[in-house]
């Protein structure tokens, strides 16, 4: 009963085995994924996998380093994929300043534009928000993005940001990095936080936990992630995973 609450198993790196893997990664043990869209071409994709697998579902948006693509046009496209029954959420939306393109103005711009989309469609969002946490927090709040609930993904602030996220209702996602010795912000961030508002990702192929860290991901190696929040918060692993399999089930709208 483990949720895998973000993935991209419509990576092209599981073109040659992504049967096979998907059906181990049910075997053992995993059985709700999301896949989560980050350009037009990857939603049509995670679409098509939740409904070739009763298991996966799928999360609809533009990822902020490929907005350039965005426009009316495929704004109503994601807006027409949000109806479908397999989608619960809009993402991997936000704010990506690690790199100087796209510009943040066109960041914020779609960043916006899709939590308004969320809200429309009564969707959670998923955010990334990657060395911009002052915009990100300041459009949160402008958005009243607490209305619309969801989580900050790969979380990579301090346990400062992470209270006020918090306290906004979202979730935090949490995977491989807990596991890395450079993991101490998270780690913090861990320990602080209550279970009730952690979740388990993988955001696979990324992000591999220690020892598998550099190698492709899977949510095969979530035992890793769930170990480390375990010993973190003196928790039993079995606890760890039915709290983080509640909750995400509990943001995705499948617990009401």
């Amino acid at each position: 009963m483990i949720f895998d609450t973000h993935a991209h198993y419509d990576d092209e790196q599981f073109d040659i085995d992504r049967e096979e893997l998907i059906e181990s990664v049910r075997n053992a043990g995993v059985d709700h994924i999301v896949d989560v869209g980050a350009s037009i071409e990857s939603t049509g994709k995670a679409l098509e996998l939740a409904h070739k697998y009763d298991f996966i579902y799928a999360a609809v948006g533009v990822h902020p380093s490929e907005v350039e693509e965005l426009n009316e046009d495929n704004l109503e496209l994601l807006r027409e994929w949000s109806t479908d029954a397999k989608c619960v959420a809009i993402g991997e939306i936000g704010l990506d300043y690690h790199w100087p393109d796209p510009s943040p103005e066109l960041q914020k711009k779609w960043f916006k534009r899709q939590l308004q989309l969320a809200r429309e469609e009564r969707l959670p969002v998923i955010i990334h928000s990657r060395d911009a946490a002052a915009d990100t927090l300041e459009i949160m709040k402008s958005e009243h993005a607490e209305e619309i609930g969801g989580v900050v993904h790969c979380f990579s602030y301090s346990r400062e940001v992470a209270k006020i996220c918090v306290d906004m209702g979202f979730y935090i996602g949490v995977g491989g990095v807990i596991t890395f010795k450079n993991g101490k912000k998270l780690k913090e961030v861990v320990e602080q936080t209550p279970i009730e508002r952690i979740l388990l990702e993988t955001d696979c192929p990324y992000l591999s936990p220690e020892p598998f860290r550099g190698k492709r991901n899977s949510s095969l190696n979530l035992p890793y992630v769930i170990e480390a929040i375990a010993s973190i918060k003196s928790m039993d692993k079995d606890e760890v995973i039915i709290k983080t399999y509640e909750n995400a089930k509990r943001m995705y709208g499948f617990l009401n």
